[in-house]
């Protein structure tokens, strides 16, 4: 029980740790939410190609605008919209596939980004763009993930049935008269928004992982969307608090720090989940070849 509370309870005791927290544990709900959608629509690189995109018009927003919220919203969503509607565009008019024009977007904007960082010289942490930083919390953050988080979900109540029919039945929402490309959109702006809210505490490379790996953990375990939803968020909370702890106790950088707590319990999943893991796999493979030795014999 010591043990425990020097691990898990004392680190919180600080304010820049609650803040830290309650941070993450904000975007845990939108990161759950958006990331189910990502794993079931197989948008994951994509995600990743748009977190890469946004550090250009991040570096050009604090350059010259300042470290303002605001302006690295905008800087971010500017330069989001840009690499998706820039990807499309290529992908309708060329010979060349979508997600090679993302991929291809995605170089070139990281390469931006970083070149825009070195050459800003002290007055950007690049440090601090690339891996966050749980000191740097502020109520503003805290403010823009809060609010983040709560559009996030009054988007889901609200659009719940049409996500569902464009992620499980698509041709059936075309059909009905959905218009898929709204979803999409909307989607991809939540997606931005909520990747510039992880900023202090993820950090622009680690920032996709508090959406994809919560999302992918609740998969191997869940065969209902509701469910996945809901475990997501708790998998993505738990794994924050976990990795922010580990960031106290060693020094690690707190979204690295969250990301291996993530992935831990990824890959414990992926091993060990009754239905969907690797030993399971494993386990039935065994059985069907002593079946087919019993049955030669």
């Amino acid at each position: 029980m010591t043990l425990l509370h020097a691990w898990l309870i004392e680190p919180f005791g600080y304010d820049f740790m609650q803040r830290g927290l309650l941070s993450a544990l904000l975007l845990s709900i939108s990161g759950g939410l958006l990331g189910s959608v990502l794993v079931l629509r197989r948008l994951a690189l994509m995600g990743d190609a748009l977190t890469h995109s946004l550090l250009p018009g991040l570096a050009l927003a604090w350059m010259l605008l300042g470290r303002g919220p605001l302006a690295l919203l905008a800087g971010a969503v500017a330069t989001g919209l840009i690499t998706v509607l820039g990807s499309a565009l290529i992908g309708r008019l060329t010979r060349l596939k979508e997600d090679a024009a993302f991929g291809s977007f995605f170089l070139v904007a990281y390469a931006a980004g970083i070149a825009l960082v070195s050459q800003a010289g002290t007055r950007v942490d690049l440090l601090h763009f690339l891996f966050g930083n749980v000191l740097g919390v502020s109520p503003v953050d805290l403010v823009l993930s809060a609010s983040a988080a709560g559009i996030t979900l009054i988007a889901f109540v609200i659009a719940y049935r049409g996500i569902v029919l464009e992620i499980f039945d698509p041709i059936f929402s075309r059909s009905a008269g959905m218009r898929g490309g709204w979803y999409y959109g909307g989607f991809l702006v939540l997606a931005v928004v909520n990747l510039v809210a992880a900023l202090q505490t993820m950090g622009v490379i680690l920032a996709l992982g508090l959406f994809l790996l919560p999302a992918a953990t609740a998969y191997l375990w869940c065969d209902r969307f509701a469910t996945m939803l809901g475990l997501s968020v708790v998998v993505g909370m738990a794994g924050s608090a976990v990795g922010l702890a580990l960031s106290y106790h060693t020094g690690i950088s707190s979204g690295p720090s969250i990301v291996l707590s993530l992935g831990a319990a990824f890959l414990g999943s992926a091993l060990g989940s009754p239905r969907y893991g690797l030993l399971h796999a494993a386990r039935q493979a065994w059985r069907e070849r002593r079946s087919v030795r019993h049955t030669t014999d």
